[in-house]
């Protein structure tokens, strides 16, 4: 087993916070329950309960104490209402690579709080992790997600048939990757904030 992590409070632009999952989060677990989307994807409970919900949070510190990855809660500074959540998972962090997932409640996407959290995990990922390569899998009609991995500096690789069961069906992904010295087509650094 890996050693516990310690998962960080991370500062995710101006507006928000990402930090461990509180007990304080259900209303967050509540509403992505009712996700047409979110529970497919992760391991949202649906329907809601109560006790599904407080286990979901254990399950988020349990990933951390068995060193399965960093996962956090996005959480607006302003009136500290969880809004989201993204993960780090290190299953394969012996070969060098990471995965990140990310998933925001309907309310409070198509406002860059995606973007914001995706680039301050990978920042923190690649550089105070020492992480060579990130990745993510987003499936190919999800032009919202595909512009925030874009949007971060992420880089499509191809496209993974029957790659993830989704539901009750395997569903074809697109694969994402950052590297520490990705360069945009323009020839920049990739400036990650």
């Amino acid at each position: 087993m890996a050693p516990p992590l310690t998962v960080p409070s991370l500062t995710a632009g101006a507006d928000f916070v990402l930090r461990p999952w509180e007990m304080s989060d259900l209303p967050l677990v509540r509403e992505a329950s009712a996700d047409d989307y979110i529970p497919l994807i992760t391991t949202i409970p649906s329907p809601y309960s109560e006790e599904a919900a407080q286990e979901y949070v254990r399950r988020q510190w349990e990933r951390a104490a068995t060193g399965a990855g960093y996962p956090f809660a996005v959480v607006r500074s302003r009136d500290r209402r969880p809004v989201g959540s993204i993960g780090l998972w290190l299953r394969d962090a012996a070969e060098g690579r990471a995965t990140l997932g990310y998933w925001m409640a309907a309310p409070d996407r198509r406002q860059g709080v995606a973007g914001a959290a995706l680039r301050t995990v990978a920042t923190w990922a690649l550089h105070e992790l020492g992480i060579p390569r990130l990745q993510l899998l987003v499936e190919p009609w999800n032009t919202a997600s595909l512009r925030t991995a874009e949007s971060a500096g992420f880089r499509p690789e191809g496209l993974l048939r029957a790659w993830q069961r989704v539901g009750d069906e395997r569903r074809d992904m697109l694969m994402y990757s950052l590297l520490n010295d990705d360069r945009p087509t323009d020839g920049r650094a990739v400036t990650i904030r």
